[in-house]
């Protein structure tokens, strides 16, 4: 039976995509530095930050879906002044380039990587880091595949959480469409397997909404009561911030249908 690799396996988006491999019958190995108890996949050791543990992990590995990162902004569930300034690269660009080199050397068949929608025109740190990274996976020589999403709903939860104690929130008007990890995991999985190659059908929500309107609907969810001040910002900048509206397939649950799924109550 094949093996796929996951990179970022225990993360949001990469446990949904090992639960849908698993589901699925097959072989699957994750890339943890810390390997999990979990028992129907493999564990292996390793850092793509410190390069460790690569070579062990791709031993006759098959597919790689490498759907690691690393970003601040998630990580901590809010924006700070240094994310304007810098974003660090260990994972997303030097770790992709080590795990192509030591993919290519094992004789990986198809190397699928995840990617976000709009990195072209988005100028903020993080953005132009998973770019370079992006741009290491075009020229290699291995059989790849990309996958751009939009970003998730448990980040926007996140950072709309962390508004919560401000009277008044100030909140861009600017449209996108946020989506769910289950479904780009849906997305991701089939682009993996269904031998197409080269850059994928980017996957955005269902709603193509303004922020101040999934403001709101977050503050009727969480039964909170507080002003939104509408943020009027230009296509160029709401662009260079990552606010765009994907133009690829759309996933199913919307905003109000994942808050309800993900109340504190439930």
């Amino acid at each position: 039976m094949a093996l796929t690799l996951v990179t970022g396996g225990t993360g949001h988006l990469g446990r949904d995509i090992v639960d849908r491999l698993v589901r699925a019958g097959s072989r699957v190995r994750v890339l943890a530095r810390t390997p999990g108890v979990r028992s129907n996949v493999e564990w292996a050791a390793g850092d793509l930050a410190a390069g460790a543990g690569l070579q062990d992990a791709l031993h006759d590995v098959d597919t790689v879906i490498h759907a690691a990162t690393f970003s601040p902004i998630a990580r901590r569930g809010g924006i700070r002044p240094i994310d304007f300034f810098r974003s660090p690269s260990a994972v997303d660009v030097e770790g992709t380039e080590r795990l192509l080199a030591c993919a290519e050397k094992a004789g990986v068949r198809h190397f699928l990587h995840v990617s976000i929608v709009g990195l072209d025109e988005a100028t903020l740190p993080y953005a132009r880091v998973k770019l370079a990274g992006e741009r290491l996976v075009r020229a290699s020589a291995l059989s790849w595949s990309i996958v751009r999403a939009m970003p998730f709903y448990y980040l926007l939860d996140r950072l709309l959480a962390g508004l919560s104690w401000l009277p008044v929130w100030p909140v861009p008007t600017t449209r996108f469409d946020p989506v769910d990890t289950s479904d780009v995991a849906d997305h991701v999985v089939t682009c993996a397997f269904d031998g197409q190659r080269g850059v994928r059908t980017e996957i955005g929500g269902p709603e193509a909404l303004d922020l101040v309107a999934f403001a709101r609907q977050y503050q009727d969810a969480r039964r909170l009561h507080r002003r939104i001040l509408p943020i009027d910002l230009s296509e160029t900048k709401a662009r260079g911030m990552g606010f765009v509206a994907s133009q690829g397939v759309r996933g199913h649950l919307t905003w109000t249908d994942w808050l309800r799924r993900n109340s504190p109550e439930a």
